[in-house]
């Protein structure tokens, strides 16, 4: 086993399953809306979808990666009759916003809207009405609006370092799914109610009525979700759909799969929602209209302060380099290994300050662990200790944690294969950081460099340097920048 581990650390691909070979799987996450800037609850979809696409790629799966982009309907909508209520023309550059947050004040100000004209939310939905008739007036507003959004979320995107591999953009999908339903409608599956509304009956699957499309022939998320569905699966043909999206939509998608089952879509029984918990904050749960969300970017930047601030206090400085990158990498990890240690249904309190500490059930242990094995690495290249004398010999690799540490490094592709099997990054976190913690407590009583038989610090040198690389390859799996010093 110890010759085995030590032999094939190293190697390319080392950890991954053959669990997925050969199946196609589709990870739809994120999904904004682009009458807002992303927030706390994005992060944490945002950081599931990168690392489960991730994990599953290591499990064997062809992954594709999609963004929902929500770029119509009634809240696109408020955010633009707010603009023409009080934007005067006023574009990012001249109030120094980055350009999301622009868009986003203005669907906060349609609260004060409604306060100001009680017909403000008929106006809205006069408006998507002119939008989907495509008045000139009101697209050229639209397309001016949702060019601002996008461009400051794909910025979030870069800085928090997640990616797609396509953009879909509701605005594009959502006339098929319509189309859908005036088929299911004219098949017998749907039926249209008294106001005149398009609406499926789930009672005798303990699901309700369901609103299809509204009677005014304006469609809703269902409607777009459907059409969506359908043009993936006609492009890519999937073996599993994963949807990453909060529990509270969870009668969403029981609603979704099951008005595709309806109308006679087989692979609908490949369809997957990945239900995560909220996130909450020591004042209660996130709001957006009332404008005291905590954004992406604001608690990205706070993090980067308070990592950078820990850096200068420890006098780490030198030791970094650039300290304003090393300092956003960890604020990263932090923030990631926060996010992914917690099981996906579960509801999560976040803490700023007790994510970014180095020591306990953190990200930046886990990295300072890392960066610990790059630096004994780094001493025995560059001469330090007498490893290069000696020759790696397993035998002496006898104690009990050396042991222990050799079964963690063994149960690497078996994690791997359990966190894609569940759909669930907290097992390879809390992997992660118990070896982290195991190798922490190996290194202090056990000299790698300073040891009188350079045997033995050969042995442990090749011990190092497994665990360096599957803590590298974990962070990854997790989002967590490696960092080769802290």
């Amino acid at each position: 086993m110890t010759n085995y581990v030590l032999e094939n650390a190293e190697k390319e691909g080392w950890g991954s399953s053959p669990l997925f070979n050969g199946q196609r799987i589709m990870i739809e996450f994120s999904c904004p809306n682009t009458n807002k800037p992303l927030h706390l609850g994005h992060l944490r979809n945002n950081v599931l979808g990168e690392s489960l696409s991730r994990i599953m790629k290591a499990a064997g799966a062809e992954v594709k990666k999609v963004n929902l982009i929500n770029d119509r309907g009634i809240h696109i909508c408020k955010s633009m009759l707010a603009y023409l209520a009080y934007g005067q023309g006023r574009t990012p550059e001249d109030e120094g916003l980055k350009s999301d947050h622009f868009v986003g004040k203005y669907y906060v100000l349609f609260n004060r809207l409604k306060e100001e004209d009680p017909f403000a939310e008929e106006k809205a939905q006069e408006l998507l009405q002119k939008w989907e008739a495509g008045d000139p007036d009101v697209i050229a507003l639209w397309e001016k609006m949702n060019k601002w959004a996008v461009e400051g979320i794909m910025d979030t995107y870069r800085r928090q370092r997640v990616s797609f591999d396509e953009f879909h953009f509701e605005h594009e999908t959502y006339k098929l799914g319509k189309q859908e339903v005036l088929e299911g409608l004219a098949r017998g599956i749907f039926y249209r109610a008294e106001d005149g509304a398009i609406q499926v009956d789930l009672e005798d699957v303990g699901l309700g009525k369901k609103v299809l499309l509204r009677k005014d022939g304006t469609s809703i998320y269902i409607t777009q979700d459907i059409g969506t569905a359908i043009m993936r699966y006609n492009r890519w043909p999937f073996h599993q759909l994963v949807y990453v999206v909060a529990s509270e939509q969870q009668y969403h998608f029981k609603v979704l799969f099951e008005v595709l089952r309806r109308l006679g879509y087989s692979w609908a029984e490949n369809l997957y929602h990945l239900s995560y918990g909220l996130v909450n904050l020591p004042s209660g749960r996130m709001k957006t209209r009332e404008g005291t969300v905590v954004d992406a970017d604001d608690l990205i930047d706070e993090l980067t302060e308070l990592a950078a601030n820990e850096i200068a206090d420890k006098g780490r400085e030198e030791a970094v380099g650039d300290i304003e990158d090393v300092a956003e990498q960890v604020a990263l990890g932090a923030l990631h290994y926060f996010l992914l240690q917690v099981s996906p249904g579960k509801d999560m309190l976040y803490n700023p300050e007790q994510s970014l500490s180095f020591t306990g059930d953190t990200g930046p242990y886990i990295q300072y662990m890392g960066a610990r094995a790059s630096s004994i690495l780094r001493k025995h290249k560059n001469g330090e200790g007498n490893a290069g004398q000696g020759k790696i010999d397993v035998s002496l690799i006898v104690s009990d944690s050396d042991w222990s540490l050799m079964r963690l490094l063994m149960d690497f592709p078996y994690t791997i294969e359990q966190s894609a099997k569940n759909k669930d990054p907290s097992i390879l976190a809390a992997y992660a950081h118990q070896l982290a913690s195991e190798f922490s407590a190996w290194y202090r009583d056990n000299p790698v460099l300073k040891n009188d038989n350079p045997d033995i610090s050969a042995s442990r040198l090749a011990l190092v340097t497994a665990i360096k690389e599957i803590l590298r390859r974990a962070s990854n799996l997790l989002c967590i920048p490696f960092l080769d010093a802290m």
